[in-house]
């Protein structure tokens, strides 16, 4: 046996279950879900206004956006496990920090030091690729997206529950209970999967020119952003929608958006079961156009005078399953372009997906009124779903004529 195969088993032994991983990358989601319901009891709490505590979410969100550039890097040059067990260690002192907070001004501030629950997320992926080839590494993706994927759709109604019965520190505590299970969990099962370390945090700075000077990680990162932007304006304007234009209470928002939550999970299945089959661009091509077909069934019932919760919530459905089966293999191309940068690629890409969603869903929400209806926002999803089919087949060609990921 070689020194490459012995040290390709190596890394392979090394893989940390996927259970770790989607526990892992659970915390996050949670973190940003669970606490929800409880913003207006923060408010009155911290005696300041709704909006302030709204800045809980969207500061969050830049945050997240922030530290996943440094993230990616960091463990490229120090290895996956310790920059994974120091992120969940600062995320757990800052929730438990929060619960104490003050004032409002310190809790935002310590709002900014939970973004580091993005290691879950980010170094999951490259954990991922550091194991596996491309196409499996889509596949894993897929099923950790597929487990992580319960944690927003149950989160905020269990939240809901913990505020009525013991405020909103209890959601604190939860998710520091649930991030020190991930982080024991880390512990034992997470080995060192990075034996292809930098030499210095710097030159791993230093490779971003190298991988946005690839047309490849461009297109993975432009589908990643403008798919998770056709969810994300959704987000932005599918309140306003649901409860000014077709009446509904927010339960029953909270409701019908199962529906979304439960295609995303079949969407994840579908990447994970056949995606080392059909191959990550091939799937991603077929998760958009499982999108438009999606958008155009809402706009056509709505056309057609069905002004009801289920044509909208329905074809979102649809959206969600389109999402769940583009979304993994578009994260599997972004860190398998330069498998040595896998790191540096998965926060750089995750940096950029968060950007160009947040700018997406604010837009979802800004152009709508009453007298627009829902068309205005489906306007901003299929756009972002046709530039995303476009650059699916610009990928694909693009395969053809420079081989496949290594």
């Amino acid at each position: 046996m070689n020194q490459k195969t012995r040290g390709a088993n190596a890394v392979k032994a090394a893989a940390p279950s996927l259970f770790t991983l989607v526990i892992a990358a659970s915390v996050g989601p949670l973190a940003m879900n669970v606490f929800l319901p409880s913003l207006p009891n923060m408010a009155a709490h911290f005696k300041v206004s709704y909006a302030t505590t709204q800045l809980l979410v969207s500061l969050y969100l830049v945050a997240l956006a922030v530290t996943q550039l440094f993230i990616g890097p960091a463990s490229d040059r120090f290895g996956r496990r310790p920059v994974m067990l120091i992120c969940f260690a600062i995320f757990i002192a800052a929730t438990i920090a929060a619960i104490y907070a003050p004032t409002m001004q310190v809790l935002l501030a310590i709002r900014v030091l939970q973004a580091f629950s993005a290691a879950g997320v980010v170094l999951s992926r490259a954990i991922v690729r550091d194991t596996v080839g491309a196409e499996d590494a889509a596949s894993r993706i897929g099923y950790i997206t597929m487990g992580m994927s319960v944690t927003p759709m149950i989160a905020p109604f269990i939240g809901g529950h913990l505020d009525e019965l013991y405020g909103w520190q209890s959601t604190f505590w939860l998710t520091a209970a649930l991030a020190s299970v991930a982080l024991v969990f880390l512990y034992f099962d997470l080995r060192e999967t990075n034996h292809n370390r930098s030499v210095s945090i710097a030159a791993q700075f230093r490779s971003y020119p190298e991988l946005l000077g690839s047309r490849r990680f461009w297109g993975y990162s432009m589908i990643a952003t403008f798919t998770s932007g056709v969810f994300f304006a959704f987000l932005g304007g599918g309140p306003f929608v649901a409860t000014e234009i077709l009446g509904l209470s927010p339960s029953r928002y909270g409701l019908y958006f199962g529906i979304i939550s439960l295609g995303y999970m079949l969407g994840n299945f579908i990447a994970g079961r056949f995606s080392r089959t059909v191959g990550l661009n091939r799937m991603m091509l077929a998760g958009n156009l499982v999108n438009c077909a999606g958008i155009v069934i809402c706009y056509v019932l709505f056309q057609a005078g069905f002004v009801h919760a289920l044509s909208l919530f329905a074809p979102a459905g649809l959206i969600g399953v389109g999402n769940g089966m583009t979304m993994p293999n578009a994260n599997a191309g972004m860190v398998s372009v330069k498998p040595r940068l896998a790191g540096s690629a998965s926060g750089l890409g995750g940096a950029l997906t968060m950007a160009g969603s947040a700018l997406l869903a604010a837009a979802g929400g800004a152009m709508l009124s009453v007298q627009s209806g829902p068309y205005p926002m489906l306007l901003i999803m299929f756009g972002s779903s046709i530039v995303s089919t476009l650059t699916s087949i610009f990928v694909l060609r693009r395969e053809r004529s420079v081989g496949k990921l290594p």
